[in-house]
């Protein structure tokens, strides 16, 4: 039986430039037989298609067409965010070069866990993450998996600097992985904050740190998840220091507003935290996964140290080998930097800025055309680029039942948010090739659906 060939060495690119072509050619099928945003039929017609095109997972002999079938059949099956129509959640639509990046980095398979394993990645991220976190404002950054992972590890490195009595204070607006992460970390039920505007009032938090003794991290928000609202992060930050309270800002959202000089004002105050989140596969355009934990004092990294004589030995780090057992908690680590790298690179800060200015535009555009017609209601001007809106007059039940029919038909994708009780569709622009007349269908859709 021949041995199948490799993806990495002298003979790796022959075997996959065939593999390529196979793969292009399966996503075009499979994204023309879906035909739209998302596939028509709902769970059980999807699964249904789904299984048939796996068959049997472990057969007695191979497919050598495997390859082709199930890429087709995951195009198909697929929410595209690269459609206009699929909005619902902070999805971005990745860019061709950071995907193209990211195979070199499959291909390579380099493991950020000791430097034998990835010389040149580990030089890479280390430049990388610094450059990245000094446009925060801070000193230094580590590579996620994103905002989850970032949260967890920006109150990992607050406990082990203040102590598990350490207090978690934040919105009610706050992102459910604060929550989570306070719950792992086994520190006590966080102290929220009710947000009835959308966004944490500094007088209200003044109110709160005022009454709470023992030390204590603040959790902000720069883009929350339901609207993309953003905390008022100087008052916050001032708030937090006349306290001597430790401040996070969870901005995986928002965070890239930093690049656009249109838009960094929205951001001022993420210099004066001690952590802050970044997401890279919201707002960067990069494949999942692309996050990132900027932090302002490095030497709390050493938190995060751990030894394995096979991977940081001391005399190979006396000798001069980076140790990489600090930078994550995870061991095994793949190399998400450089895709991140190629995009900065190709696309410098006037084309970030560019793409950034996009969505946030077209999020204007929408929010107008929202205002302009008389069967639907806005919720509010968008922040960063998600436009809350409901049909007018309708029932949370009518409101619910529009978009799960869209959901059905594979004819647009609307996420839903309760900023104020009532439930809302909620699109999240991330596709900077989005046209005003895609956002018109968009409404025409809602629209038609609502009526009948």
């Amino acid at each position: 039986m021949t041995t199948p060939p490799l993806a990495s060495g002298p003979h790796g690119p022959h075997a996959l430039r065939p593999l390529l072509d196979t793969v292009l050619d399966a996503l075009t099928t499979g994204t023309h037989a879906r035909g739209g945003p998302l596939p028509a039929g709902g769970p059980d017609v999807v699964t249904a298609r789904l299984t048939g095109a796996l068959g049997d997972l472990l057969p007695e002999h191979g497919d050598p067409d495997a390859l082709r079938t199930l890429v087709h059949a995951l195009a198909e099956g697929a929410a595209d965010p690269a459609d206009p129509l699929c909005a619902a959640h902070l999805h971005c639509p990745p860019l061709a070069v950071a995907a193209a990046a990211d195979l070199a980095a499959a291909t390579l398979n380099p493991s950020l866990d000791s430097w034998d394993q990835a010389p040149a990645a580990s030089a890479l991220e280390a430049e990388v993450t610094r450059v990245l976190a000094h446009e925060t404002g801070l000193a230094d950054a580590l590579i996620t998996t994103g905002g989850t992972e970032s949260n967890q590890l920006a109150l990992l490195l607050a406990r082990e600097t203040h102590g598990p009595a350490l207090r978690l204070v934040h919105g009610a607006n706050a992102h459910h992985s604060l929550h989570r992460a306070a719950w792992l970390l086994g520190l006590p039920a966080p102290v929220v904050v009710p947000t009835p505007a959308g966004t944490l009032d500094p007088a209200a938090l003044d109110t709160v740190l005022a009454a709470l003794p023992g030390p204590v991290v603040v959790a902000a928000t720069a883009g929350t998840t339901d609207a993309g609202l953003i905390d008022p992060l100087p008052g916050i930050a001032a708030v937090c220091a006349a306290h001597g309270a430790r401040l996070h800002i969870d901005a995986a959202y928002g965070g890239a507003l930093a690049l656009s000089p249109r838009h960094r004002h929205r951001v001022d105050g993420l210099a004066a935290a001690h952590t802050v989140t970044l997401d890279l596969h919201k707002i960067g355009w990069q494949p999942v996964a692309a996050g990132l934990l900027a932090v302002a004092d490095p030497g709390e990294l050493a938190a995060l140290h751990q030894h394995a004589d096979y991977l940081n030995a001391d005399d190979d780090t006396d000798a001069g080998l980076p140790d990489l057992l600090h930078r994550s908690l995870r061991t095994t680590r793949r190399p998400d930097v450089l895709k991140i790298a190629v995009t900065l690179r190709t696309l410098g800060r006037t084309g970030l800025t560019h793409l950034i200015d996009q969505i946030c535009a077209r999020a204007h555009d929408l929010a107008d055309l929202i205002e302009d017609h008389p069967a639907l209601d806005l919720y509010g001007r968008p922040a960063i680029s998600t436009v809350l809106f409901r049909p007018a007059g309708a029932d949370d039940t009518t409101v619910a039942t529009v978009r799960r029919t869209l959901l059905q038909h594979g004819r647009a994708v609307l996420g839903r948010a309760r900023p104020d009780g009532r439930l809302w569709l909620k699109a999240t622009l991330l596709n900077p090739h989005t046209r005003p007349d895609d956002l018109a269908h968009l409404l025409e859709l809602v629209e038609g659906h609502t009526r009948t």
